[in-house]
């Protein structure tokens, strides 16, 4: 009996593959090919031009981290950007803050938004409707390059820097995500699996420096992002954010009242710790 397998085309020499046990939806968009299919290990999964995006089964991971190290180190944010973001995992996140008074997501692809709330329903779990939310079709960098509201929280919620994600990675898109910035807020961005795509935190890393004054990196162990741990770059002018104790942010979770899957506030503030070879690579710049 042969059986139908997805690979992922990530990197050239070397790939994870899924069996393709039900093909929900397949089509070619104007912007991206996109795929979403059933996996009896990880659920629905969704891949666009070769690459796994989102599983159902552990999505919570990168989510939550995307979401709630900033909010919650922020201490503060009203107003929050997402970039990017089309399956509603991120929106989602976000919107569980009752602190968080206005999200702004910017999506390329309206395709993206109406497929995964067919058949990703739990990624935005009702997210897209919520009256704090306004999602806007756009291109995410001419959105920061002109935008004249600002933000507490900006999140890129971006593919891999190759395609229509490639742009993402820019030092125009960060300059236009700094003038976006209200002071002190927090900008965070998927920064690739650092073992597998070590140049990705480097670049960043240049890029990032000469709009704020603290630019790093988080971790997260997401298994579907294969390699090691996944890097989430940070950049702030305030530079304590990225510092605080575990009782700060516990307190400030506390408060907030969510319950999480992966997130925890011990977590937090080791995620902020990176692996030697990370941390050499950063400090030969």
């Amino acid at each position: 009996m042969t059986t139908t397998t997805y690979l992922e085309k990530l990197y050239s020499g070397y790939g994870q593959t899924f069996t393709l046990d039900e093909v929900l939806f397949e089509h070619r968009t104007d912007h991206q090919e996109l795929i979403i299919f059933r996996n009896r290990e990880f659920g629905t999964v969704m891949a666009l031009d070769g690459i796994i995006q989102t599983t159902e089964r552990d999505e919570f991971i990168y989510h939550e981290m995307m979401t709630h190290v900033p909010i919650l180190a922020h201490g503060k944010a009203k107003r929050v950007l997402i970039i990017g973001g089309g399956d509603g995992g991120i929106l989602r996140e976000v919107l569980r803050h009752e602190s968080v008074e206005h999200v702004t997501q910017v999506e390329i692809d309206q395709a993206v938004i109406d497929m995964c709330k067919q058949y990703l329903p739990n990624h935005s779990a009702g997210a897209f409707d919520d009256p704090r939310a306004n999602i806007v079709i756009a291109d995410g960098v001419e959105f920061v390059s002109e935008c004249t509201e600002t933000f507490d929280v900006i999140i890129s919620d971006c593919t891999d820097p190759v395609g229509p994600g490639e742009v993402l990675f820019s030092s125009r898109f960060y300059e236009g995500c700094k003038r976006c910035l209200n002071e002190g807020g927090v900008f965070v961005a998927q920064n690739g699996v650092v073992f597998m795509q070590p140049d990705e935190i480097l670049t960043t890393r240049r890029r990032l420096g000469p709009y704020f004054a603290d630019q790093s990196f988080y971790a997260a162990a997401v298994p579907t992002y294969v390699g090691g741990v996944m890097t989430l770059a940070w950049a702030s002018d305030n530079v304590e954010l990225r510092q605080l104790d575990v009782a700060t942010i516990s307190e400030r979770f506390e408060r907030s009242g969510i319950d999480t899957r992966y997130y925890n506030p011990a977590l937090h503030v080791a995620s902020f710790a990176l692996p030697q070879y990370v941390v050499k690579a950063l400090d030969a710049l």
